[in-house]
């Protein structure tokens, strides 16, 4: 039987995913900060080792490969952190905390999954990355850019191994009903349920899929956000007009875009 590390096992996709790979027969090892819903997820899973992992801790991150009884066959990575993103726009420390545990803090890991999987020539990284990082916004842009940046590392790290054995998935949900959205009022259309996302990641696991968007209609929509125009006003005589949201300014006779405008950012 295969053997899928699960990393950040106690969130709400990473629970649903472990419970429908287990089913589907895979042997599984659960890898988080809390111990105690570790086990919890662990019973729910038919039984299966746990052990600590902290993205945020560069000796658990260090000593996590090590822990493990024998090398997984796949990861899958679904550590993420929120934070307080009005604290995270503004607060060094705290945008750097959110980048780490989104990011930063996982790269380790993942790396030595890479090279194992390598030498051995066969072998699966699932990354839990989000639509959050394919376009910057005003309200969340400290969470989202660490996402893009695992975005593109785990489309960096696909491409180099490429023909080795060794596949990387994207994934990249919307809004999904698990505590990171706690508390928000949402339309019940746009969010999905962990076992949705689940279902998406096992069908995209067994057909090969690059990069998942789930549900799917976020790729289309997320195309045509990022296609969309920055807002932007040059004043007469090419003068430059600085608004709260900066606009267009002249340089040189060159006409430079600027960001669009806080307020126009919708909240994907």
């Amino acid at each position: 039987m295969p053997t899928m590390l699960v990393l950040g096992a106690t969130s709400g996709i990473a629970q649903a995913a472990a419970r429908l790979f287990a089913d589907s027969g895979w042997t599984l090892q659960l890898a988080g900060r809390d111990s105690q819903r570790l086990r919890e997820v662990a019973d729910a899973c038919g039984g299966a080792p746990v052990f600590p992992f902290d993205a945020l801790d560069p000796a658990s991150r260090s000593a996590l490969w090590g822990l493990l009884p024998s090398c997984p066959d796949a990861v899958l990575c679904a550590v993420g952190l929120l934070g307080d993103q009005d604290c995270a726009c503004r607060s060094p420390k705290e945008a750097l905390r959110v980048m780490e545990c989104n990011f930063t803090g996982l790269v380790p890991v993942l790396l030595q999954a890479a090279e194992a999987f390598e030498a051995r020539g066969a072998g699966l990284i699932i990354g839990l990355s989000s639509v959050a990082g394919d376009r910057g916004r005003a309200s969340n842009y400290a969470y989202g850019s660490a996402k893009a940046g695992f975005t593109a590392f785990l489309s960096g790290l696909r491409a180099r191994l490429w023909g080795s054995g060794v596949h990387v998935l994207t994934v990249k949900p919307g809004y999904v009903a698990t505590g990171m959205i706690a508390g928000r009022r949402l339309p019940s259309c746009i969010v999905a349920s962990p076992e949705r996302v689940a279902r998406d990641i096992f069908r995209a696991v067994h057909s090969g899929r690059d990069v998942l968007y789930t549900p799917g209609w976020w790729r289309p929509l997320l195309a045509l956000y990022r296609a969309l125009p920055g807002k932007g006003r040059v004043g007469e005589r090419g003068k430059e007009k600085i608004g709260r949201g900066g606009g267009t300014f002249l340089k040189k006779g060159f006409l430079l875009p600027s960001q669009t405008h806080p307020s126009s950012s919708q909240d994907f």
